[in-house]
């Protein structure tokens, strides 16, 4: 699946024709660049931390590891996009050291205790909201178990996406632009995984775009663009992505 690169337009980010490369594939995580994966925010003590769970995860509370990161990315977007590289590479690490799973229990915990409080999360700040759905989709794309994803995310997955999909989040562009970019990320891989949602899913997106009144003029191009995306095998068509980008940066 080829995704689509994305643009800065003032607040939001939109789907634009550029080189693909698959956000899913962990690549060549020799270059541990993306280096030291982001983690000079941290203060000094937890970049150790994190430096130490990159190598030698059985050196570190990996229950504590994986509470820094998780709150790390419900408050940092750009964070949240990179921390299912964290995560796989620190799942990596502790198979290969200990053949163990403590930090993926731990953080399959943590996520499952933000996700029972999700609703919560998006009354308190859109922005907290939207670093959540880029987390949990982030560790959907990047973790896998026997090269599949893991099940256990794919219904709490779907169930984001779908509140993102509901009236009063078409009508906020942030949500919305989430949606799309979650959806050109991960969604061939949900679609295989469970159809019949994916196929709700749309349902509700095309009923949004053709009958819901107060959508933007972005947002009903978001929407439009994932829709035909979708139609076209999860792919755009070279006209398609010359008018969506030449939409976008008008």
């Amino acid at each position: 699946m080829e995704l689509p690169r994305r643009c800065s337009t003032g607040l939001f980010t939109c789907p634009v024709v550029c080189a693909a490369q698959s956000a899913g594939s962990p690549g060549n995580m020799e270059s541990s660049a993306n280096e030291e994966y982001k983690i000079q925010s941290f203060d000094n003590e937890t970049q150790q931390l994190l430096k130490t769970a990159l190598k030698e995860p059985s050196g570190v509370d990996l229950e504590k590891v994986a509470n820094v990161i998780v709150d790390q990315s419900l408050k940092d977007q750009l964070f949240s996009k990179e921390a299912g590289r964290i995560c796989y590479t620190i799942v990596q690490a502790e198979a290969k050291q200990s053949n163990s799973s403590a930090f993926r229990r731990s953080l399959l915990n943590r996520l499952q205790q933000e996700f029972k409080r999700r609703e919560e999360i998006r009354s308190r700040s859109t922005q907290e909201w939207v670093c959540y759905v880029t987390f949990i989709c982030n560790v959907f794309d990047y973790l896998k178990v026997n090269n599949m994803p893991m099940m256990a995310l794919v219904n709490p997955v779907y169930d984001c996406l779908f509140r993102l999909a509901q009236p009063d989040s078409l009508q906020n562009e942030e949500e919305v632009d989430c949606l799309v970019l979650q959806l050109h990320r991960i969604g061939e891989q949900l679609e295989k995984m469970r159809a019949e949602r994916m196929d709700e899913l749309f349902f509700l997106l095309r009923d949004g775009f053709l009958l819901q009144e107060g959508l933007s003029s972005l947002g009903r191009l978001l929407l439009l663009e994932i829709l035909e995306f979708r139609a076209g095998g999860w792919s755009l068509s070279g006209t398609a992505q010359k008018y969506y980008y030449s939409e976008v940066t008008d």
